[in-house]
């Protein structure tokens, strides 16, 4: 594999700065310009985690990458915090592509994204409008509106959920101090109180919350008033007209609540896309593909030769 240069970096997002990890292949005797890819990490992560570790496999097979804090989150600037904003998240795509068309060793003609969980939506949801973007992967890829309206059952569930929102938006308007809550329980044991056993919460609380993946840049919180933009939003409208570039999904055989096996059958069965590639990982879960090393060797596998076929 090939040794990586790693930069912290910042782009522009209206004004912002969005702090980000640029993944450059140490290729000395390399003539030419190198293929580039975004990467976009999951709802409630940061650029540290799962995608950064995709990030940096892929510079090693030979790929520029680029790996970023969504705006409000992490490192990247924006006010008020905790904001998960899937219009902000999409731009975040866009903007990012700007970024590299003005670094010299890309070539702007072979750029791709990749988006990990929530991340997978949102650039699937950049890519359809952002024709810069040549070739889509997913890894465990998930509609984070869809998510949310399943989580909160029936239709007269998710009108009470956006009531709370809209409620608690008024009483912020009037001074009250701003709700912040959690994407998931703190702990295994707030979970098991909580009577949740699905795999992908349990498999959650693990990986953000203790030592094999929490990082200070993804501390679980939310604001609780963006919940709302997140209900509305659906990753894939238009995918079945918009969506025409190569598409890879990885998802894991196991199911969970999270919903990526249910999302990445959709997606294939929809997408307009005329290449396009279902690969399902055997016996894994949502979250062996975020660290694990042979469910994520496997996934790179499958990136690195899809990739390098349509970028």
């Amino acid at each position: 594999m090939t040794s990586v240069n790693k930069q912290n970096v910042t782009f522009p997002h209206k004004g912002l700065k969005v702090a980000a990890i640029l993944n450059v292949p140490n290729q000395p005797e390399r003539t030419g310009k190198l293929p580039a890819i975004v990467c976009v990490h999951p709802g409630s992560s940061c650029k540290n985690q799962t995608a950064g570790i995709y990030a940096e496999k892929l510079a090693e097979i030979g790929y520029i990458t680029l790996v970023f804090d969504a705006l409000y989150q992490g490192e990247s600037e924006g006010s008020p915090r905790y904001i998960e904003d899937p219009a902000a998240r999409v731009e975040d795509v866009r903007c990012a592509v700007d970024y590299l068309t003005t670094l010299p060793d890309v070539d702007e003609n072979r750029i791709g994204v990749l988006g990990v969980c929530a991340g997978g939506g949102y650039a699937v949801n950049a890519a359809m409008t952002e024709r810069r973007i040549k070739a889509v992967g997913t890894v465990v890829g998930v509609n984070i509106g869809r998510t949310y309206r399943d989580s909160n059952g029936d239709t007269d569930g998710v009108i009470k959920a956006l009531e709370a929102v809209s409620q608690q938006r008024t009483a912020e308007a009037r001074g009250t101090e701003p709700m912040i809550t959690n994407w998931i329980p703190k702990n295994q044991e707030e979970r098991e109180k909580a009577g949740i056993t699905d795999i992908d919460i349990k498999e959650a609380v693990d990986y953000y919350t203790t030592p094999r993946g929490q990082h200070p840049c993804s501390p679980n919180l939310l604001r609780f008033t963006s919940v709302g933009s997140v209900i509305g939003f659906d990753a894939f409208h238009l995918v079945d007209q918009l969506l025409t570039q190569p598409l890879e999904i990885i998802i894991g055989e196991v199911p969970g609540a999270f919903g990526s096996y249910k999302d990445g059958h959709e997606l294939y069965n929809r997408a307009a896309s005329k290449k396009k590639h279902l690969h399902i990982v055997k016996g894994a879960c949502h979250y062996d593909l975020y660290d694990k090393s042979e469910p994520v060797a496997e996934a790179v596998q499958q990136l690195e030769a899809f990739y390098k076929e349509n970028l």
